[in-house]
C-alpha cells in the first residue's frame, strides 16, 4: 500500500502560516541546503494531492516555473510535471490543468482509494486547512517538517483540529547551517 507523505514548513512554535491566505513570508530561504532532501522526497511520489484553495495559485506557479529553466525551482517543477495531481474540491466541476483530476467524494474514502492503487507514494505540501483535515482523519503516514528558526507567536497550526494526541516515531532529523531543522516522523 502506498503511503501519504506531508512536507511542510513550520515555525518553532508550530505554526505553518500567519494569515488567511497561508502567508509564509517568515520562511527561511535555504534552498541549497534542503534541495536534495526535497528532491528525493518528491521523486518518491508519483501522485500529489492538493486542496482546492491552494490549487488555484499553486498549480499555475509550478507550470510557469517549468517554463523557466533558469529558475532555482525548475528542477523540482520537472518532477511535479510528471506527477498526477488530485485536487480535492466540492466546488470545481472540471480541471483546467493538465494531468490533474478532481476528487469530489469523501476525503477518507478518496485518499484510501489512492493509497490502494499501485505506484509510488503520494505527497501533500499544504494548504493548512487541507492538511489539517488529512491529519484529523489519520490519513497522513509520514511528516517531513522543515522547522524554521522563528517563533511567530500566533498563526495557523495544522495540528489544532486533532481530537486526541498523536504518537509519532522519529525516523530522521537533519540540522542545517541556516538554522533549519528537518524532522521526519512516522505517524503511529
Amino acid at each position: 500500500m502506498r503511503k501519504l507523505h506531508l512536507q511542510m514548513q513550520m515555525s518553532v512554535d508550530g505554526f505553518v502560516s500567519t494569515g488567511p491566505n497561508d502567508e509564509q513570508k517568515w520562511v527561511t530561504w535555504a534552498w541549497a541546503e534542503i534541495k536534495q532532501y526535497v528532491l528525493d522526497l518528491a521523486e518518491s511520489a508519483d501522485t500529489e494531492i492538493i486542496g482546492r484553495k491552494l490549487a488555484v495559485d499553486y498549480i499555475p506557479y509550478w507550470l510557469n516555473t517549468f517554463d523557466r529553466p533558469d529558475d532555482p525551482m525548475h528542477v523540482i517543477s520537472k518532477i511535479k510535471a510528471t506527477q498526477k495531481k488530485i485536487v480535492f474540491t466540492k466546488t470545481l466541476t472540471a480541471s483546467e490543468w493538465e494531468n490533474t483530476e478532481l476528487a469530489k467524494g469523501n476525503l477518507a474514502d478518496e485518499v484510501n482509494r489512492l493509497k490502494g492503487e499501485s505506484g509510488k507514494n503520494i505527497i501533500v505540501y499544504g494548504g493548512s486547512s487541507f492538511v489539517s483535515a488529512l491529519l484529523k482523519e489519520g490519513l497522513i503516514d509520514e511528516v517531513h517538517l522543515i522547522v524554521n528558526p522563528v517563533d511567530l507567536g500566533r498563526g495557523v497550526s495544522v495540528f489544532s483540529n486533532l481530537e486526541s494526541w498523536q504518537a509519532l516515531r522519529l525516523k530522521k532529523s537533519i540540522t542545517y547551517d541556516s538554522g533549519l531543522v528537518l524532522l521526519n516522523y512516522e505517524l503511529k
